[in-house]
């Protein structure tokens, strides 16, 4: 397994690759690798075969945290990470420095301008640029044929997608499933800054959706939207230390809200588990 720092090194084995007809799988991370990461190792190597180049990018990008966010605080272990990576197979680690990605005068952003502007886009105004900006960055650098993103974080996955299109990247997306712990909480890195009382009140985000479930189960011709995200945030604000942040119900494609919830609509939502922000969704099927 190769570690690669310089960015210009890592295009150009990048191009080698291309120039060979070789099969190229990216999946990027801000690191500190669980199971939801290594599940898209998994789909990658699937993808691409036994032959083809796995690459993992590990960086955490200043430009898609807030100014009052967890940038400095972010959960960072590369020597964990990269045995983790050396483990699952992956041939090639990039890790560049903020230096490198963002120079003193760096000066050039990409904006999704449709699908970012609801959720996450509305609660963190600069995120999805900062998102959008950094993963094109990455694809010209490792020119993946293939790149997987989590199903966890649903518009993200969506943005890139659409980004890939609009831009002509050649690139094959593919979305993994989000990886749960066995009670259900969303595998995510975040979960490392919760208590164990406020990991007991985290479920509340998975149970949310079991219950939105239950409800269009039981209600197929439609539910007000409006009516469902209330008894919803009555059941969030029961549990110690939380503090709802949204509850979206949209269309899965498209990402336009509904007002009337239905067997297919999808849903995500975000709470604050005392400082720390959560986010999770599904489709209510």
């Amino acid at each position: 397994m190769k570690v690669i720092q310089n960015p210009e090194q890592m295009q150009q084995l990048a191009l080698q690759w291309r120039a060979q007809g070789q099969l190229v799988g990216f999946v990027p991370t801000m690191g500190y690798l669980h199971e939801g990461h290594l599940s898209l190792f998994r789909i990658a190597r699937q993808a691409i075969g036994p032959k083809g180049q796995l690459v993992i990018s590990i960086f955490v990008n200043p430009t898609q945290f807030g100014p009052n966010e967890d940038y400095d605080r972010y959960p960072r272990d590369l020597q964990r990470d990269l045995d983790l990576c050396q483990k699952e197979g992956v041939d090639v680690v990039f890790t560049p420095s903020v230096h490198d990605m963002y120079p003193p005068d760096y000066s050039t952003y990409v904006v999704e301008e449709q699908l970012s502007q609801s959720m996450e886009g509305r609660s963190r105004p600069t995120h999805f640029r900062g998102v959008t900006t950094i993963v094109a960055k990455l694809f010209q650098l490792v020119l993946p044929t293939h790149t997987v993103f989590g199903a966890k974080d649903y518009q993200q996955a969506k943005i890139v997608q659409r980004m890939i299109r609009d831009l002509h990247f050649p690139i094959q997306f593919i979305l993994g499933p989000t990886v749960r712990e066995p009670d259900g909480l969303a595998m995510s890195s975040r979960n490392t800054y919760l208590t164990p009382q406020q990991r007991q009140s985290a479920l509340c985000l998975w149970r949310s959706i079991q219950r939105a479930k239950e409800a269009v189960r039981a209600h197929p011709e439609g539910i007000p939207a409006e009516t469902l995200r209330k008894e919803l945030t009555d059941f969030i604000h029961s549990h110690p230390e939380t503090r709802l942040d949204y509850i979206a119900f949209f269309d899965p494609e498209t990402l336009q809200p509904h007002s009337i919830v239905r067997p297919g609509t999808h849903m995500a939502l975000a709470v604050f588990v005392g400082s720390t922000r959560l986010i999770d969704n599904d489709r209510l099927e």
